[in-house]
């Protein structure tokens, strides 16, 4: 795990934390890295019920560091085969094979893959890049004084972390639209009106916290079923949307957590879930 990105866990709870401060959380190659890593950590741990992501210092994250702009246009690196898509260590827009999303992408998109919920806690500021990986979290809790902005623009680019997937799904085509064109810098509270932003409060990180350990003690195989349910209904039809609806429920009836929430309910105590369903 690169130094760039740590780890504490707390009954369930993932708090991973930005660790560049003096650079405001700046997305370098190795910041990119260890947050990819730090994503597919939790992926493969069955005692992870949600995270918490943080930038520690005066901000989440200032966006890219522009030292690395070169490194990012580098072309896709072929593997033996003759494809492009197969590598993940060439360059910075590669692809794997477990992921629709090239390796810059994936930076932010891979807290949407992961199984469990992911609130992002959100002060100082969210630029470029920075916003994508907020935006990438199921929640965003934020500062009333934070800026967020699409910053790409003021550099004469388009938002290419994932941003433009998740942006779609938060506020209207208009709004969007006038971000991606304007860069555009809004504060907490106008995050919240247009849908940026979940929750304003003074101390997003103790907040997210705090719903994070509400999470944890729910069902964890809801609580992953909930999220798969989510993310593909954005996806598919209502038709398809309805039938993994329906499959999700079925795998969820019968099994010990089900069994063990509604037990706890009849019995009046403190369910005590299974990480292993």
């Amino acid at each position: 795990m690169s130094d760039r990105v740590k780890i504490d866990f707390h009954s369930g709870v993932a708090d991973v934390r930005l660790n560049r401060a003096d650079k405001m959380n700046a997305l370098d190659p190795a910041m990119m890295k260890g947050l990819i890593e730090a994503g597919q950590q939790l992926a493969a741990e069955p005692k992870a019920r949600v995270a918490v992501l943080s930038g520690e210092g005066r901000a989440f994250c200032a966006g890219l560091d522009m030292a690395s702009m070169a490194a990012i246009g580098q072309p896709p690196e072929k593997s033996s085969d003759g494809n492009a898509d197969k590598k993940v260590d060439g360059g910075l827009l590669t692809t794997s094979v477990d992921s629709p999303a090239n390796f810059v992408q994936r930076v932010c998109w891979i807290w949407r893959e992961i199984p469990i919920p992911v609130i992002a806690a959100v002060h100082g500021v969210a630029y470029g890049g920075g916003l994508q990986l907020a935006l990438g979290a199921d929640m965003r809790y934020v500062t009333p004084d934070l800026r967020m902005s699409v910053m790409e623009i003021k550099w004469g680019l388009i938002p290419d972390m994932s941003g433009t997937q998740t942006l779609r799904h938060l506020v209207r085509d208009d709004v969007a639209r006038e971000l991606t064109y304007t860069g555009k810098i809004v504060s907490g509270e106008e995050a919240r009106e247009l849908g940026l932003a979940t929750r304003v409060v003074d101390d997003p990180r103790a907040a997210a916290l705090e719903t994070a350990q509400e999470i944890a003690s729910k069902s964890p195989s809801a609580i992953r079923a909930g999220k798969e349910l989510l993310n593909q209904s954005t996806l598919i039809s209502v038709e398809e949307g309805m039938k993994l609806e329906a499959g999700l429920q079925t795998r969820l009836i019968g099994g010990k957590n089900q069994i063990e929430a509604v037990s706890a309910n009849m019995q009046k105590r403190e369910p005590e879930f299974s990480d292993e369903e």
